[in-house]
């Protein structure tokens, strides 16, 4: 019997915390690292734009769980950057307050200078 040529998938990005256990109990070996200060920050930056990409191709079925994935981004973002939850509330709603939110839908196409 001929031996079994070993496969290996290269990831190389920020994953949950329970995935590299997860593909231990599916048979996998994988190999992991500890990120710390400006690399998890750049990892996390990543993260926001791979889920970003995520949900906007995601069926109407799917969305539900990439908004949830980005939440978790966000969340981690904001621990890492030395911020509250209730801290980028506010902000949010200081920026509302002075810029909007976005309910009316507007789309700026251009603006003539003269």
């Amino acid at each position: 019997m001929a031996d079994l040529a070993t496969r290996t998938t290269c990831h190389g990005k920020l994953v949950r915390d329970l995935i590299p256990d997860i593909i231990t109990a599916r048979g996998g070996r994988p190999a992991t690292v500890t990120l710390t200060g400006s690399a998890y920050l750049a990892a996390l930056v990543a993260k926001l734009h791979e889920e970003t990409d995520e949900l906007a191709s995601a069926s109407p079925a799917e969305r539900l769980g990439e908004l949830a994935d980005l939440h978790e981004v966000v969340a981690a973002l904001t621990v890492e950057l030395g911020y509250t939850a209730e801290q980028v509330r506010e902000a949010a709603a200081v920026k509302r307050a002075e810029r909007g939110g976005f309910d009316r839908r507007v789309w700026l196409g251009w603006v003539d200078h003269d």
